[in-house]
């Protein structure tokens, strides 16, 4: 994983987000536990055409439902339905986490973006040199993850930086701003959300895939950590130097 020296701030900015997102991890799952379907568009519910399902709770593929009515029957006004099944249902405390914790991850994001600016971290550490875009080079650091010795002297190897890169100023931001897209409160001040994302089922359904990039980010970047020298990284990031 390198020998980079991490301040102190990258470790206490390390810490808050790992618990942050572990715990948005958690609270996401059981929130889409509670509606397993993802769909496109503006709109979506339990009677409407579904973009995909995940069958993850007994909601899913359900089919239970009563004699469909139409409101105030009229034609082409919103349908009602009653189910016929136990729903699996932990939204309160699912979402309360998951908006909690979402702060943390946001407010910790932002001082870490502010102190990695304007103390050069990302300049020296994350950001590639001209001389070390060489597919060459590439293919070697590609390479050497595979190996059963991994290689762990230096700093940050090419293909770490671009996933580093790409992980803070791209996936993170992604997640945010879709999770934002979703809060019809924030959306009424800041409709461009919609129009960026599409709506907020579009939203909705960035958000699962963009927070299943970060997952697999997360668990390769643990495995990596492991083999390079477990003991090491972690006092690396905590309390040693």
């Amino acid at each position: 994983m390198g020998d980079v020296q991490h301040k102190r701030w990258v470790k206490g900015a390390h810490f808050i987000i790992t618990l942050s997102f572990l715990a948005l991890t958690v609270s996401g799952y059981v929130i889409l536990m509670s509606h397993p379907r993802l769909y496109w568009g503006k709109a979506g519910n339990d009677l409407t055409p579904a973009l995909f399902e995940l069958p993850i709770s007994r909601n899913y593929q359900h089919g239970g439902w009563e004699k469909r009515i139409q409101f105030k029957h009229l034609t082409g006004s919103q349908i009602s339905a009653v189910r016929t099944y136990d729903i699996f249902n932990q939204n309160g405390w699912g979402r309360s986490t998951h908006f909690l914790a979402a702060w943390f991850l946001v407010i910790t994001g932002l001082i870490y973006l502010m102190f990695g600016f304007f103390s050069g971290h990302f300049r020296r550490n994350l950001v590639p040199r001209k001389k070390e875009f060489s597919f060459k080079l590439f293919c070697h650091d590609f390479a050497s993850h595979f190996r059963k010795q991994l290689y762990t002297g230096g700093k940050y190897g090419l293909l770490q930086k671009i996933t580093y890169m790409a992980v803070i100023f791209f996936l993170f931001p992604v997640v945010i701003l879709t999770g934002f897209t979703m809060s019809p409160a924030i959306t009424a001040s800041y409709p461009f959300l919609l129009k960026i994302f599409f709506g907020h089922q579009s939203a909705r359904t960035i958000h699962f895939f963009s927070a299943t990039a970060l997952l697999l980010f997360l668990l390769v970047h643990v495995v990596m950590v492991v083999r390079s020298g477990f003991k090491q990284n972690i006092l690396a990031i905590t309390f040693g130097k």
